[in-house]
This record gives C-alpha cells, sequence and structure tokens, in this order.
C-alpha cells in the first residue's frame, strides 16, 4: 500500500514536472490546479512516512497547530500575486515552489489534520474561505494587472472562481455545522447522548 502510495506521488510529481508550461500560462491554472495538486502530492507523502517520523514530530505538533499553521503559511506565499509572478519567470523559485508545496504543505496537513480538533479545524477551514473572499476579491477588482506575466482577463477570471470556491466552502461548512451530527446520529441509533455530543461535524 505504501508503495503504491509513493509511486502515485511521485507520478504526479513528475507529471506537474512535465505540464508545468502550461499550468503556468494562465494565472488559473497555476493557483487552481497546480498548487493544489502539488500540495495533494505532499498529502500523499505524509502517508507514507514511517510511523516513527510521526511519533519524532507529534511533541512538536499537538493538536495538530504546529503543521496546520507552518501549512498555512506556505499555501499563502504562493498564493500572492509576486509570489506568482516569481515562480512562472524565475527557475529558481519554480523549483522552490515545487518543493515547498509538497513539503511544508502537504506532509505537514497530513501528519496535523487527524491529530486537529474540532476548533482548530475550524479554524483553519475559516481561514481558507476568507483567504478566497479577500484574494478573489482583490484579483476580480483590481484595475491593474497585479501579475505582470498573466493578463487582466485571466486575473480577473481567477478572482471570479475564488469567490466561488469561497462560497461553495462556506456552504459545506455550514451544512456539515447544521446536519453533521443529524447524520452522526442517524448512522449510530444506539449510541448515547455523550457519544452523540462528542461528534465533530467537521471530521
Amino acid at each position: 500500500m505504501r508503495r503504491a502510495l509513493l509511486a502515485s506521488a511521485l507520478g504526479l510529481l513528475l507529471a506537474l514536472l512535465a505540464l508545468r508550461p502550461l499550468l503556468e500560462a494562465r494565472m488559473t491554472a497555476q493557483m487552481l490546479l497546480q498548487i493544489p495538486l502539488l500540495v495533494c502530492v505532499g498529502v500523499v507523502l505524509g502517508h507514507v512516512l514511517p510511523a516513527r517520523w510521526s511519533a519524532h514530530v507529534a511533541p512538536w505538533n499537538r493538536g495538530g497547530l504546529s503543521g496546520l499553521v507552518l501549512a498555512t503559511v506556505a499555501v499563502m506565499f504562493w498564493m500572492l500575486p509576486r509570489s506568482l509572478d516569481a515562480a512562472a519567470r524565475e527557475p529558481l523559485m519554480d523549483v522552490a515552489k515545487h518543493l515547498s508545496l509538497p513539503l511544508l504543505a502537504g506532509m505537514p496537513i497530513a501528519l496535523s489534520w487527524p491529530r486537529a480538533g474540532f476548533v482548530i479545524r475550524g479554524v483553519v477551514l475559516l481561514e481558507l474561505v476568507a483567504s478566497c473572499f479577500r484574494l478573489g476579491w482583490l484579483y476580480l477588482i483590481s484595475p491593474l494587472r497585479l501579475c505582470n506575466n498573466y493578463a487582466l482577463d485571466d486575473q480577473r477570471r481567477l478572482g471570479a472562481w475564488l469567490l466561488v470556491i469561497g462560497f461553495a466552502l462556506l456552504a459545506w461548512i455550514a451544512f456539515k455545522l447544521l446536519w453533521g451530527n443529524m447524520d452522526a446520529r442517524r448512522l449510530s441509533p444506539g449510541a448515547d447522548d455523550r457519544g452523540r455530543d462528542a461528534a465533530y461535524p467537521l471530521h
């Protein structure tokens, strides 16, 4: 199983490297396809790590907080206009992106998300929604190109997509908060009250 996951992660990474010119030709493709897929490579690699590695990290990652903060910072850095521009223009920055997103975002998410409680997960998800709204609105209304390598139409298209994603995530979170516990009760009709109250809707 681990070998299959490792092969899948490496295969996806090689595919992303091969498709780099296509994915970085448009601002929308770089942010909404390339960056999330690089994070997914790291998530898969995180599930391949030996258990002892996770045990060594655990004392510095209580509740998954440290890892999720690191992942958030790494992803946010590559969502900035200057970073997108630099990655498309400078080879060293592009190498840094292909290394940092799997290692500093994807792997920490894989190691930290299972450890995180309801509050920490909620804060991370809400920050993701807020980032989609902030950047989406900025890209959509800006009269100037924020990235020199991309056209204004592409920038506005990315802004519109980020707003759509933000609203979709917000709707999903609201659904989980309102009906998540109800679904858990339906699946476990014999559970006692304490077990039902402990169910986290965002899990």
